[in-house]
């Protein structure tokens, strides 16, 4: 007996010895998953229960890989916008947590792309490379972290950088009607950038295929693809990629900032972001406010072109440049959301649809528009040879106004009529046909001495153009000391108008005069 119960005792301790060794060998990597289900569907928004430890902004996952962004968080339900789409899914479908914001591929490789806010390539150029991911909300950069926007940002557009400059680090509204060339301006602009080293990104909101293909088309015809990432969310696609588009593409812009690099920013444009945000809140059954607008309307942009600046040295020295862009309708500029975003800004471009009518593109009304900080970043060359230019524009349209009730002018009225007409003819400028500062400064200091005086209307576009082409001979250290930064001096503008005097003056002067504009319609 007492040999069978030490045999027994022996099966024992080996059998559990055995169990122990293969236990050590079995790893438990047992993992806790939050999963959900939807309660009811449709609009592009879903409430869903079950999620109880889900976070504010946090993706969450569909059956087929489709995405959501949490943005309301109730006792017993979760509002999520859907990031794709939502027709296949339905009540009753398992949603599970992700853990993580929603976030945006990044890298050198994605210049020259166009892509969704998620990352998703719309071209036909393969798979997207890219060097890590970044969350698309950010917090702004601190006031220590900044630096005073002191850098231009050269548009090209003579009558922006004379009368309405920007610094690189500046957030520049365009705003206007429908149709009157604000997308023109902004692609301008990015056109210029070429072989300045700065980055562009261009982020269509809520546009339609035909126009956001007709900008890439032009774009890469003018080679600013090269340098270029577009962000697209057309109006057709899901309300949750619309409303995330903006800060996606701030997300990419910030990448290539902290690296030390210029980048230009253009959104295209906020008021159908702000249309897009109240429809998904109102869906989220959140209370409306004015024009039935959340309360946080003004929250939803101010954080965005936040994070906009002009890096520190020791930030590494780049800077966000944004050029939002935003619709008014019949001119209304103190409408609710155009109000927002010139407070917000730093200034605003506002074109006129009675000048696009007339032709005199681009249709900048000089008034309405202001640089509140770009003056402190504009080449010094401007200040010397631009002058008083605006105030004498701004008072030709107020004389030429009361000089269509045909009342009689003295000589000195006369005299501010004739040339507020030649700097209106002047500030005319064909699309796509940037120039360069030399040629600008060229063109303005002929126009600010009254070189163009003795000429007819109906020849300072062949003046100009003469002047233009003289800039490009211009002797080197001419076109140096141009770029300098420095006050020009009286010996330098003297030499400029020797050679201005001799090219206009070879003109043969004809009689006639011609008001009509020179720069395409789009």
């Amino acid at each position: 007996m007492t040999i069978k119960n030490e045999s027994f005792s022996g099966v024992l301790t080996q059998t559990f010895a055995s169990f122990r060794q293969g236990q050590e060998k079995v790893s438990q990597n047992l993992e806790v998953e939050s999963v959900g289900k939807v309660k009811t569907i449709s609009n592009g928004v879903a409430w869903l229960e079950g999620l109880d430890s889900v976070e504010m902004e946090e993706l969450v996952r569909f059956p087929g890989d489709t995405f959501g962004i949490v943005l309301n968080i109730e006792d017993a339900d979760v509002g999520v916008v859907m990031l794709g789409e939502s027709s296949g899914l339905k009540a009753g479908d398992k949603v599970h947590r992700t853990g993580r914001v929603a976030d945006v591929p990044v890298g050198n490789r994605l210049l020259g792309r166009v892509i969704n806010p998620l990352g998703v390539p719309l071209d036909d150029k393969g798979t997207l490379i890219f060097s890590s991911f970044m969350p698309i909300e950010k917090e702004a950069p601190t006031i220590m972290e900044r630096l005073a926007v002191k850098v231009p940002l050269q548009t090209g557009l003579k009558v922006i950088d004379a009368l309405v400059p920007i610094g690189r680090g500046q957030r520049q509204l365009i705003l206007g009607d429908q149709q009157t060339g604000k997308t023109s301006i902004a692609i301008d602009a990015i056109i210029n950038q070429k072989d300045t080293g700065v980055i562009c990104i261009y982020c269509a909101i809520g546009q339609q295929g035909s126009s956001l293909a007709k900008t890439i088309a032009d774009l890469s015809a003018n080679g600013a693809m090269e340098y270029t990432i577009v962000v697209a969310a057309e109006g057709s696609e899901a309300p949750g990629l619309r409303y995330i588009a903006p800060y996606a593409a701030t997300t990419i812009g910030e990448y290539f900032m902290e690296q030390g690099m210029d980048v230009l920013l253009v959104y295209d444009d906020l008021t159908n972001h702000a249309d897009t945000y109240r429809e998904i809140s109102l869906l989220l059954r959140r209370p409306p406010g004015r024009e039935a607008f959340p309360g946080d309307i003004f929250y939803l942009h101010s954080r965005l072109l936040e994070r906009c600046a002009r890096l520190s040295t020791a930030k590494g020295g780049g800077s966000l440049t944004a050029l939002p862009i935003i619709q008014t309708e019949a001119q209304n500029i103190s409408a609710y959301i155009p109000t927002n975003l010139i407070s917000i800004t730093d200034g605003q471009i506002y074109l006129s649809p009675q000048l696009f009518e007339k032709g005199i593109l681009p249709a900048v009304d000089v008034g309405k528009s202001v640089s509140r900080i770009g003056g402190k970043a504009q080449i010094k060359a401007y200040r010397d040879v631009v002058g008083d230019l605006k105030l004498a524009y701004s008072q030709f349209e107020e004389l030429e106004m009361f000089s269509r009730f045909g009342t009689r002018m003295d000589e000195k009225t006369r005299q501010k009529l004739e040339h507020g007409w030649r700097i209106r003819e002047c500030l005319k400028q064909p699309q796509y046909n940037p120039l360069s500062v030399q040629k600008q400064i060229s063109v303005l200091l002929a126009l600010s001495n009254n070189l163009f005086a003795d000429l007819p209307l109906s020849l300072i576009p062949e003046a100009e153009s003469k002047v233009v082409d003289l800039a490009d001979k211009m002797p080197q250290e001419l076109q140096q000391q141009i770029l300098s930064g420095e006050v020009l001096a009286n010996e330098t503008i003297e030499s400029i108008l020797q050679l201005l005097r001799s090219a206009i003056s070879k003109m043969e002067v004809e009689d006639g005069a011609d008001t009509g504009g020179s720069r395409k319609k789009d």
